[in-house]
C-alpha cells in the first residue's frame, strides 16, 4: 500500500520513462554485444534475438541485483534525502527522464554510447540541484571508481581480446591443418567460457548460493565446466568432425545425437545430378583480399582513363566544332544476390483485406514489434554514413582464414554470445532499475530506503522485458553502426572478442563496478582489430567518434537531470489554492 499518495503522478512518470530507459538499453548496450555475432555471419539476426532474450533476462533476474546497489546507494547517499523523501522521489524521476532522453536521440542516430554513463550524470545532476555537488561521492567508492572503470574497462577488454586472437592466429588459423587444430581448441575455450560464467553465477548469483565458500565456488565452476565440455565433445565435436573434414552431405541436425556413433557413419554416397548439398558459408563474402582489392582498383582506373574524353588538337583547328563522345558509365560491379538483398526484403506481403481485419492488424502489430529482425545489418554496414573512411580498404588489410576452420569457431560464438549476453544482463539491468528501485521504494514507504533493501523480483523481470523488447525493435540502428565499420569480424575474431568483454564485464560484475558493456566489447574489437598486425585493420575515426559520445554522456545528461530538477524545486506556486 503506496503512503505517498499525493505524489503518484511522479510515480507513474517515473515508471513510464524507467520502462523507456530499459528499452534504450536494450536498443544501444545490446545491439553492441551482438554487433559481432551479426556481422560475422555465425548468427542471424533472429538467432541472435533469440539468445538475447533468453539470457539476457536471465541474468537480469539472477545476477542484476548487485549493480543495482551500487548505482543507487554509492554514487548519491539516500540518507542526505532523509528529511524529505519526497525530494528523493523527484531526483529519481529526474534522473530517469534526462537518461532516457539523451539514449532515445543517441539511439535513433546510431550512436553507441554508455547507458551507465547516462544514468550516472543523471544522478550526479539531481544531487547537484537539491543536496549540493559536495553531497556526490566523488571518492574511490563513488563517482571515481566508475571513471577509472570507464577507462580500465575497455584496456583491460582489449588486451584480452588481442592476447587471446594473437594466440589463435599464431597457433591455428596461419597453421596447415588449421582446421584439425580449430577443432582441438574448442574443449579448451568452451571450458574458459564456462568457468567463467559458472564463477560469477557462484560468488554473486542467486540469493540462495551467493554465500559459498572458496572450496564450494572451486568445485562448482571445475565441476559445471567439466560437464559441459564433456557434454559438448560428445556430442557436438563428433557431428562437426563429420560435417567439415568427412564432408557428409546426408548429415541432419538431429544427427547431433548420435554422437560418438557419427564417427563410425559409412563415406556419404555421391551427390546425385541437380542435388545442391551443404556447403559452409563463406564469412568473408563481399570482402575483397588486398591483391583483389587492388586489381579491381586498377581496372577501374584504367576504364576510367579509356573512357574519359582526351581535349581536341588546336594544331589543326578548323571552324568547326567537334564535340567528344559522352563517356559511358562504369559497369556496376557484379554482386551475389544474397549482397543485394535489401531490408524491405525480409518484410512479408501485407495479407489481403480491410486494414481492420485480424490477419491485416496482426501483420502492423509485427512490423511494430519484430522491426529489428526485418533488417539486414550487414549490408547497412557497408554504407559509409556515419563517418567518412574507406572500409573496403580497411577490410582487404584483414587476412582471411579458412571458412572451415571459421566454422568451427562460429558454433564457439554462439557459446561465448550467450556469455556476453547473461553478462550483459547481470551488468546493465542496474542501470535501468536503480533509480526506479529507489522511487518505488520511497513512494511505497515514504521513507529513504536503506543500502540492504531487497528488491523485487518482478522489477528484475520488468527491467530484463523492457532491455529485450527495445533489442527486437530498435537495436538495427546501433548494429549497423559498429561491426564490420569497425574493423572485419569474423567467427573467430568475434568469439575472442565477445570472449573478452564477457570476462571484463563478469570481473566487474564480481567487483559490483557499474562498467559499460559498450566500452567493454569496443575495447576488444579495436584490440584484435590491431591484433592483425596493422593498425589501419581498425577505423580510427569511427573509435574516436565513440569515445566522443561517451565523454559527452555525463555532462548532458547531467546538465539535462539537474534543469529539471532545479527548475522544479525553485519553480514559482501558490501558498494557497485559489
Amino acid at each position: 500500500m503506496a503512503v505517498l499518495h499525493k505524489y503518484d503522478y511522479i510515480f507513474a512518470i517515473t515508471s513510464v520513462f524507467a520502462i523507456l530507459d530499459a528499452w534504450n538499453i536494450g536498443a544501444n548496450d545490446v545491439a553492441n554485444s551482438f554487433a559481432t555475432s551479426v556481422s560475422s555471419r555465425s548468427l542471424t539476426m533472429k538467432q541472435a534475438m533469440l539468445v538475447a532474450t533468453v539470457c539476457e533476462f536471465t541474468g537480469s533476474v539472477t545476477v542484476g541485483s548487485g549493480v543495482a546497489d551500487t548505482l543507487r546507494n554509492k554514487i548519491v547517499d539516500p540518507e542526505n534525502f532523509s528529511s524529505k523523501p519526497s525530494v528523493l522521489l523527484l531526483a529519481m524521476m529526474c534522473t530517469i527522464i534526462a537518461s532516457s532522453l539523451f539514449l532515445t536521440i543517441a539511439t535513433r542516430n546510431g550512436m553507441p554510447v554508455s547507458t551507465t554513463h547516462s544514468v550516472i550524470g543523471g544522478l550526479v545532476g539531481t544531487a547537484t540541484a537539491s543536496v549540493g555537488i559536495k553531497q556526490v561521492n566523488w571518492g574511490w567508492d563513488g563517482v571515481s571508481q566508475v571513471f577509472a572503470a570507464w577507462v580500465i574497462a575497455p584496456g583491460i577488454a582489449g588486451c584480452m581480446g588481442a592476447f587471446l586472437f594473437f594466440a589463435t592466429k599464431k597457433f591455428v588459423l596461419i597453421r596447415r591443418d588449421a582446421v584439425k587444430r580449430a577443432f582441438y581448441s574448442i574443449p579448451f575455450y568452451t571450458f574458459l567460457t564456462v568457468a567463467a560464467l559458472a564463477m560469477l553465477i557462484s560468488w554473486k548469483g542467486v540469493d540462495h548460493i551467493r554465500d559459498l565458500s572458496t572450496r564450494d565456488v572451486i568445485i562448482a565452476v571445475f565441476v559445471t565446466a567439466s560437464c559441459v565440455t564433456l557434454l559438448q565433445a560428445f556430442f557436438l565435436l563428433p557431428f562437426l568432425w563429420t560435417r567439415v573434414v568427412h564432408e557428409d552431405w546426408t548429415l541432419k541436425w538431429y544427427h547431433v545425437l548420435q554422437g560418438p556413433l557419427l564417427l563410425h557413419r559409412p563415406p556419404p554416397p555421391p551427390t546425385p545430378v541437380g542435388f545442391s548439398k551443404h556447403q559452409i558459408k563463406d564469412y568473408y563474402r563481399g570482402h575483397l583480399t588486398r591483391q583483389e582489392l587492388e586489381s579491381v582498383r586498377a581496372s577501374e582506373t584504367l576504364l576510367k582513363s579509356v573512357q574519359t574524353p582526351q581535349p581536341p588538337s588546336t594544331a589543326d583547328r578548323d571552324d568547326e566544332w567537334i564535340l567528344p563522345p559522352p563517356a559511358q558509365p562504369l559497369p556496376e560491379p557484379s554482386q551475389p544476390e544474397r549482397e543485394r538483398r535489401t531490408s524491405e526484403d525480409l518484410i512479408p506481403p501485407r495479407p489481403e483485406g480491410p486494414w481492420n481485419s485480424p490477419r491485416v492488424l496482426g501483420w502492423k502489430v509485427n512490423r511494430i514489434m519484430l522491426r529489428g529482425l526485418e533488417k539486414d545489418v550487414i549490408s547497412m554496414q557497408k554504407r559509409n554514413a556515419v563517418i567518412r573512411w574507406d572500409l573496403e580498404d580497411m577490410h582487404a588489410r584483414t587476412s582471411h582464414y579458412d571458412n572451415r576452420a571459421e566454422y568451427m569457431y562460429s558454433a564457439l560464438q554462439i557459446l561465448t554470445a550467450a556469455t556476453a549476453s547473461f553478462t550483459h544482463g547481470a551488468n546493465d539491468v542496474g542501470n535501468a532499475i536503480a533509480p526506479f528501485i529507489t522511487a518505488y521504494e520511497v513512494w511505497s514507504s515514504g521513507e529513504v530506503p536503506t543500502a540492504d533493501t531487497k528488491i523485487p523480483i518482478w522489477i528484475l523481470c520488468a527491467g530484463g522485458a523492457s532491455i529485450v523488447l527495445g533489442l527486437l525493435t530498435y537495436g538495427y540502428h546501433v548494429m549497423r553502426t559498429l561491426g564490420n565499420r569497425l574493423t572485419l569480424i569474423s567467427p573467430s575474431r568475434g568469439f575472442c572478442m565477445e570472449l573478452a568483454s564477457a570476462a571484463t564485464v563478469l570481473m566487474a560484475t564480481r567487483l559490483q563496478l557499474p562498467v559499460s558493456t559498450t566500452q567493454c566489447i569496443t575495447g576488444a574489437t579495436v584490440g584484435v582489430g590491431l591484433a592483425n598486425g596493422d593498425w589501419k585493420c581498425i577505423n580510427p575515426k569511427l573509435v574516436a567518434w565513440i569515445y566522443m559520445g561517451w565523454i559527452i554522456t555525463v555532462p548532458v545528461t547531467a546538465v539535462i537531470s539537474g534543469c529539471l530538477m532545479g527548475l522544479i524545486l525553485n519553480a514559482p506556486r501558490w501558498d494557497s489554492p485559489i
